[in-house]
């Protein structure tokens, strides 16, 4: 049997992050070890945070991986950097908006900030696009909307209109976010208190015809003098890997759903996009260009927004409304293979997960597994042509998994490593070299990170992302020592026209195919 995830949720942190943590350990040698710890509410305070510093320096150590949400107000967003998503070792920021898939599957959907009042909108607010967004890549994976089983968990700081009769915190828009995702176990912050009523009950509708229970739990901030619980545990099998007949189950305490009598018309769905569409831009686009602060009248700087993925317009994801079809090479159960946009050569593929994930080190195992065997497939493929594949991922201002496969004749192969070593030196970057990766916990779990896998079984690692050059493995292989094609390095400069695009697209599929389960 699946062993269950185990995770801890905090309300409101305000600064006191000493005491969390303390706390924290202190359960995790009791009860643990668990797998991850999210906050909701307000992470930072508003002026006193100074605790953290000794985290920031290594002094101390936290105890379990952390991610916490973002700012609920204009004093706490003071305290977010634009660029800053690794804050230390255990602690990251999550973001605005999106669905974090863990190691073992378990799908948690989140939500930062409070409700935009339509006047005006800052860093702390979404809006009703956000919530769509969010809504959407919890569909994604899905095949069709009849198969949706809910999430496991969702986490956002104001709580959903209707939970309860006092309405201070709460938002509209997040109750219709829980009606339309179904969450196990939806968990909010903000109202300083601790709130557990019974589950509720979801009654089917377009969405799934299952009937599934949400269990809402608001959490009291850390350190309130009244003592109420403000961390709570809870061990989860991921809803994907779960019996029907578990998920419907009901309970003696039930309640009908909160959300019945609230008009949501103004949300509904716009027609559900066409399954199996893809587009397969570069993601380097959104971050070529230059980053400048915009001053103010006053000499005061004006923070830019923080980069969010909307999945519905994910060049990557299956539900995208933007489409190249023709770039599909072969799909399979959880990943397909796609013509790379601006190839460097005729074999340059993009391995794309299905369901938006971010990178390879948050695959389960199964996937993990389906992955080795389509490496292996392109390695037996090119093999038969003389040829050698190498392949890289760069976990870096990306938000959709996607693996680079090029491969070259068989008598380059021993200038590959070199080629990484010359690149690295001139960047200076430091590329740890790994034996030949098992599974994804032989990636870092935490923080961004760039891996190329080398054709005679070398694996050369980096986490040195600050200011990572975007095309480091693009200017290897266009090298005069490799492919002598310097004028491909950025791959805005070298796209192709559909036509040239498709004819290279068929001509890999008259003789390969993704390997089938």
């Amino acid at each position: 049997m699946d062993q269950k995830c185990k995770i801890l949720v905090a309300g409101d942190v305000r600064g006191n992050f000493k005491q969390l943590f303390s706390r924290v350990e202190s359960i995790n040698k009791k009860a643990g070890p668990f797998d991850m710890l999210f906050c909701v509410g307000d992470f930072y305070s508003k002026d006193n945070n100074d605790e953290l510093i000794a985290y920031r320096n290594g002094y101390k150590n936290i105890p379990v991986p952390t991610y916490f949400l973002g700012p609920t107000n204009a004093e706490t967003n003071r305290q977010y950097d634009d660029n800053e998503s690794e804050i230390c070792t255990n602690l990251t920021y999550l973001g605005k908006r999106g669905l974090y898939t863990s190691s073992s599957g378990l799908k948690i959907a989140y939500l930062s900030g409070i409700e935009s009042t339509g006047k005006e909108s800052h860093a702390w607010n979404f809006t009703k696009e956000d919530v769509v967004a969010v809504r959407d890549s919890c569909f994604a994976s899905k095949v069709s909307l009849s198969d949706y089983r809910g999430i496991d968990i969702l986490i956002t700081s104001p709580w959903p209109e209707g939970i309860s009769e006092d309405k201070s915190n709460s938002s509209k828009l997040i109750a219709f976010l829980a009606k339309e995702i179904k969450p196990r176990y939806h968990f909010c912050g903000m109202n300083d208190k601790y709130f557990e009523p019974p589950p509720y009950r979801n009654p089917g509708d377009e969405t799934t015809q299952l009937s599934l229970a949400t269990r809402f739990i608001s959490l009291a901030a850390v350190g309130n003098p009244e003592k109420q619980k403000a961390v709570y545990a809870v061990s989860l099998n991921p809803v994907d890997k779960m019996r029907v007949m578990d998920l419907i189950q009901k309970t003696t305490n039930e309640i009908a759903s909160p959300f019945s009598n609230i008009d949501f018309s103004m949300y509904k769905r716009k027609q559900d996009t066409e399954s199996g569409k893809q587009y397969f831009y570069d993601l380097n686009k959104r971050d070529d260009r230059p980053r400048k602060r915009r001053g103010n009248n006053d000499g005061s700087f004006e923070k830019r927004q923080r980069p969010t993925y909307d999945q519905e317009s994910c060049w990557f994801c299956l539900s995208s409304a933007n489409v190249e079809k023709h770039l599909v090479i072969s799909i399979g159960e959880n990943f397909y293979l796609a013509l790379a946009k601006g190839p460097i050569n005729s074999t340059h593929a993009l391995i794309v997960s299905v369901t938006h994930i971010q990178s390879a080190a948050l695959l389960p195992d199964s996937q993990w597994k389906e992955l080795e065997e389509i490496k292996e497939s392109l390695v037996n493929y090119f093999k038969e042509q003389d040829q050698v594949v190498c392949f890289w991922e760069r976990n870096y201002k990306c938000s959709h998994l996607q693996i680079n496969a090029v491969a070259i004749d068989a008598g380059y192969s021993w200038k590959i490593k070199h080629g990484f070593e010359d690149k690295a030196e001139e960047y200076e970057l430091t590329l740890d070299e790994l034996p030949k990766l098992t599974n994804a916990a032989d990636l870092p779990a935490q923080g961004p990170y760039f891996v190329a896998e080398l054709p005679d079984g070398t694996t050369l690692l980096t986490k040195q992302m600050k200011r990572f050059p975007l095309h480091f493995a693009r200017d290897v292989f266009c090298t005069e020592n490799l492919l002598n094609c310097e004028e491909k390095v950025d791959w805005k400069q070298c796209c192709l026209s559909k036509e040239e695009e498709t004819e290279l697209v068929q001509e890999f599929r008259k003789n390969y195919q993704l390997p089938r389960a």
